[in-house]
């Protein structure tokens, strides 16, 4: 049997966890997971023990970039993420998550869910956007 995809929406306050289903096919939320601000020491902490749950066959990292394609400090905050995830023996790929906040909050907005309940579940969405489109890109 295949093993989960998971994915990740690193913010600077928390991470966004999405996890595919055992066909790797289809994305859904998992978790949000809150740190300290800009401790990513912390958030990694988290996160591992959250994969724990799965049996992960690779993590797709969402990598934020400017609309020119550069790369800057948050993008290069997740490339170091990466860096750490793959010292723990983890697989990781980096796909592109512009927009991907956008349309998290576009895809809420539609599905009537209030302000309150968009910021509990935001990240979630992103990930699962992030996790979806590589889902469909190696389908």
């Amino acid at each position: 049997m295949r093993r989960r995809i998971i994915g990740l929406d690193l913010g600077s306050k928390t991470v966004g966890i999405a996890k595919s289903d055992l066909l790797q096919t289809l994305a859904s939320p998992h978790e949000t997971i809150f740190f300290n601000p800009n401790d990513y020491k912390q958030a990694l902490h988290k996160v591992i023990k959250c994969l724990e749950d799965f049996d992960v066959e690779k993590i797709v990292l969402g990598l934020p970039k400017h609309m020119s394609g550069e790369v800057g400090i948050r993008g290069n905050i997740s490339l170091d993420f990466k860096v750490e995830l793959e010292a723990l023996g983890y697989q990781v790929i980096l796909w592109d998550e512009r927009l991907s906040s956008k349309a998290a909050t576009n895809a809420l907005i539609q599905g009537n869910v209030s302000r309150k309940n968009r910021k509990k579940v935001i990240d979630q969405v992103a990930a699962v956007i992030i996790l979806q489109g590589y889902l469909d890109s190696k389908n």
